[in-house]
């Protein structure tokens, strides 16, 4: 591994750290709501609303952890294989820029805006 991308390495291992530690109390706060709404004996409207609303929000932030742990793993994975820095698409290297921005990056940026471009174009 060269020396310029030991500390995008080391980068992710810390987001990945992060991440880990962010969905961890996620689930901690969720225990501790099950247990405060036990011991409510009436469930308003109101208060069943906000609850489903939080859930909501919960759940979308949930995701987007998973999704950005996903990412971090996949960046981790390359190291091993020897392919952090090549584009997972055309194979050729991604901007050190890019990757100094968003160490995760697995797509080049003609490879992303392509991707981007598709997504919009076709739906």
């Amino acid at each position: 591994m060269t020396t310029k991308f030991k500390k995008f390495r080391s980068r992710l291992e810390s987001e990945e750290k992060r991440l880990l530690e962010e969905l961890e109390q996620l689930q901690a706060n969720v225990a501790s709501i099950e247990v405060r709404r036990e011991g409510s004996p009436f469930g308003k409207r109101e208060e069943e609303a906000t609850e489903s609303f939080e859930l909501e929000k919960r759940l979308a932030l949930e995701k987007q952890i998973r999704d950005q742990l996903v990412e971090v793993e996949h960046a981790l994975h390359k190291f091993e294989k020897e392919t952090y820095g090549s584009c997972d698409s055309c194979g050729k290297s991604i901007d050190p820029a890019r990757l100094e921005v968003l160490p995760q990056a697995s797509l080049c940026m003609d490879c992303k805006a392509k991707n981007e471009h598709g997504r919009f174009s076709s739906g």
